[in-house]
């Protein structure tokens, strides 16, 4: 279960990041330090360098050691200092050690971006309680413990903060990835939730809900389910990882300063119009003449 499998042909490769653009000034995150979990490769990268172009100290996570590697190797080769450590978010006890190293590595944190996450495409009357419980586990229950973990330190410590969870695009629901779906349902209520309790210590939560954005996932899917992304939009295409980027920049800076208990769904029009089946379309609701 991963959303970062290698994959050429899709997403953005380490020239293309390195290259991109951006509506930001350069300076915008100068002094300021960000946690990207799953920063390893797919929306995680690219909102890393994205961070790390407009200045920001980073501080990244993932299972994989050498994806972890490679990534640092990447980003402090855009200018940045880079603090990285492997570990599992579903472990709480790693997730504090982490987040405490984070917030010693820079002398504090002040956005929190919790990217890391994962799923599988199938069928929901054939999830096994494994596959089930790993899915909820990682992308609820790990995306929680992230959370905590940071707000406790800023609570205590009466600093303010902020928090970016990169949701998935779940309004008319995901059939195909249910499990995933009700994970990320549960961030944004929870989100919303944390948003009115913690206003008082000046933390903002927000969420980024991506529809369908190509990145190295898209070869977990099966040639039928990546093309039905591609048209899940009235756009007709599929998005792209950068998008994701700047909207996470758009709430976590000055910018967001007003906007807390959020979703910000970057889908070209798909919870209006859109029709994705990751698996494949079914041969009951494909058209007939």
């Amino acid at each position: 279960m991963t959303q970062h499998d290698d994959h050429p042909e899709y997403g953005f490769s380490d020239d293309d990041l390195r290259a991109m653009e951006t509506v930001y000034k350069p300076d915008l995150f100068a002094g300021k330090t960000v946690i990207v979990s799953g920063a390893g490769s797919g929306l995680g990268k690219a909102i890393a360098t994205l961070f790390a172009k407009l200045g920001a100290n980073l501080v990244i996570c993932g299972r994989n050691e050498e994806r972890l590697a490679e990534a640092h190797a990447f980003f402090e080769s855009l200018g940045g200092q880079v603090f990285s450590q492997a570990m599992s978010i579903r472990d709480p006890e790693q997730v504090d050690t982490f987040v405490e190293a984070a917030f010693k590595a820079f002398g504090g944190v002040d956005v929190l971006v919790n990217n890391a996450g994962g799923q599988f495409p199938q069928a929901a009357i054939d999830f096994k309680p494994k596959g089930w419980n790993a899915v909820i586990d990682t992308n609820l229950n790990g995306t929680w413990y992230m959370i905590q973990a940071a707000a406790r330190r800023w609570i205590d410590t009466g600093v303010q903060g902020n928090v970016v969870n990169i949701v998935a695009d779940i309004w008319r629901g995901m059939p195909g990835i249910a499990h995933t779906a009700a994970a990320r349902a549960g961030v944004v209520y929870l989100s919303k939730s944390i948003a009115v309790e913690w206003a008082p210590h000046g933390i903002r939560v927000n969420c980024v809900a991506p529809g369908c954005c190509e990145t190295t996932a898209f070869a977990l899917y099966p040639p039928e389910g990546a093309a039905s992304y591609k048209q899940s939009n009235p756009m007709l295409k599929a998005g792209d990882a950068w998008d994701i980027a700047e909207a996470a920049v758009y709430v976590a800076a000055p910018s967001g300063k007003f906007v807390t208990g959020e979703v910000i769904t970057v889908d070209g029009g798909q919870q209006l119009w859109g029709d994705p089946w990751p698996t494949g379309r079914p041969e009951y609701f494909k058209l007939k003449d």
